[in-house]
């Protein structure tokens, strides 16, 4: 590992165990910050300190009940300041397009720490624009859903319910094609096996021969009950074949309380598996064992540029399946419909994010206006205003990255060809964010 790699890991799993994240868990509930550690390498100080563990036991410094005197134990010898500087040190270094990524990674990652030092009654206050900024490289912005409910409300007069309010009519549509949970793992190994094949048409001929043969989808899906979120990518990367390399594995836990119909969980399938979550971390994975990307790609962080970038590739990732542009494109009315509603899902967590932080409104009246305006169930309104919305840094850095990445990905792929756009994606042409894909793709 070099030198940025060692600051990376000291400044990453540093701030995820403040925030109570165990990178190592295999589950959902256990991980925060940090996505992935697939590399091989040795965990640092920064996870094994004697205190890390308290940390997490306490759920890290946004808990009620947060262990004080093991946060002070544990930065009495972890310096994760001086691994994010080191961090921006080394990206003026290293220059060029890893240089610029790690420059972006310092600073979501100093926004972060700067952010959990406020929990503990140090240091100043973090605006609400330099949150969103250090996540999605541009200024907070309210979304705008009117064209989509527009779209919607034809859609589901084709469908049969163009009599009745819209929200009343959603309501409707997805009571009908409600997803029975005891067949989830049945019905995502159908749609896995769908897009995987669609996949194998729209995406992989523009992609490195050298990709061809990574599974892009070697994942299990399990119901979890009475989790705070929809669902949970957990991509583990750890096992390996005999010959040393990676079967580049996944589990996907997915809440077993979730209202959603059969369209919106295709459109899961995509986002979460192939070709959105499961897929870019395996390409990941891969590049990084060929040598052809740095360490940052192996611990994969949330609240950053990157992960914008990712979710962006995720809520695009059923247009890219089927090698379409737009979601009129779709090929069945159903499907748009469940398209149209989770692309509403995460324009409401924008707006939640933005009614919370940017505006103070309460709690009740966000969650109300998530579900007149964007649509969403009241099991989802309750959580993004609730759980995820008020979260001190999950409503500040993360909610906004799903619009913003969305939005920006989509207008790539119209401006394109996919032979120019999708390698840039995928890490083919360097690790990438948000920002930093959009220069190299102009270049």
């Amino acid at each position: 590992m070099d030198r940025a790699g060692e600051m990376i890991a000291c400044a990453v799993l540093g701030i995820d165990t403040l925030w109570g994240g165990d990178v190592m868990s295999a589950s959902g509930t256990g991980r925060f910050i940090a996505d992935s550690w697939f590399s091989d390498e040795p965990l640092p100080l920064a996870y094994s300190h004697p205190a890390a563990a308290r940390i997490r036991e306490s759920g890290g410094v946004a808990a009620a009940g947060r262990d004080r005197e093991a946060v002070d134990r544990y930065l009495a010898d972890v310096d994760i300041a001086r691994a994010v500087e080191g961090i921006a040190s080394e990206a003026k270094t290293i220059g060029g397009i890893r240089g610029s990524y790690l420059e972006g990674l310092a600073v979501s990652l100093g926004v972060m720490w700067d952010l959990a030092q406020g929990l503990l009654g140090r240091g100043d206050a973090v605006s609400y624009a330099r949150c969103v900024e250090a996540s999605t490289g541009r200024a907070p912005e309210p979304s705008r859903p009117e064209a989509k409910r527009a779209l919607l409300r034809e859609l589901l007069a084709h469908a049969g319910h163009g009599d009745v309010e819209l929200l009343d009519a959603v309501d409707a549509w997805r009571d009908r094609r409600r997803v029975p949970m005891a067949s989830v793992r049945a019905l995502g190994a159908a749609f896995i096996a769908h897009f995987d094949h669609l996949s194998a048409g729209h995406l992989s001929p523009y992609l490195p021969v050298e990709l061809k043969d990574v599974p892009r989808a070697n994942i299990e899906f399990l119901p979890i009950a009475d989790a705070w979120f929809s669902g949970s990518m957990n991509y583990v990367g750890r096992a390996r074949n005999a010959d040393g390399s990676p079967l580049y594995e996944a589990t996907y836990e997915i809440n077993a309380s979730l209202e959603i119909s059969v369209p919106e969980f295709e459109q899961l399938v995509s986002h979460e598996v192939v070709p959105g979550h499961v897929t870019t971390f395996a390409y990941l994975q891969n590049l990084w064992v060929r040598g052809l990307v740095g360490f940052e790609a192996t611990v994969l962080t949330m609240n950053t540029r990157a992960a914008t970038l990712f979710e962006g590739i995720a809520n695009n990732a059923v247009q890219m399946a089927y090698g379409v542009t737009e979601v009129t494109q779709l090929p069945d009315e159903d499907l748009q419909i469940g398209v149209l509603l989770a692309l509403l899902q995460d324009d409401a967590k924008n707006q939640s994010s933005y009614l919370t932080w940017g505006e103070g409104r309460p709690q009740p009246e966000v969650a109300a206006t998530l579900r007149r305006e964007f649509l969403v169930s009241e099991e989802r309104a309750g959580k993004l205003s609730g759980a995820w919305g008020r979260h001190p840094l999950l409503g500040r850095m993360y909610l906004p990255a799903y619009r913003s990445g969305t939005e920006r990905v989509a207008e790539w792929r119209r401006r394109y060809a996919p032979g120019k756009v999708l390698p840039v994606l995928y890490g083919c042409h360097g690790l990438v964010d948000i920002v930093t894909s959009e220069r190299l793709l102009g270049s």
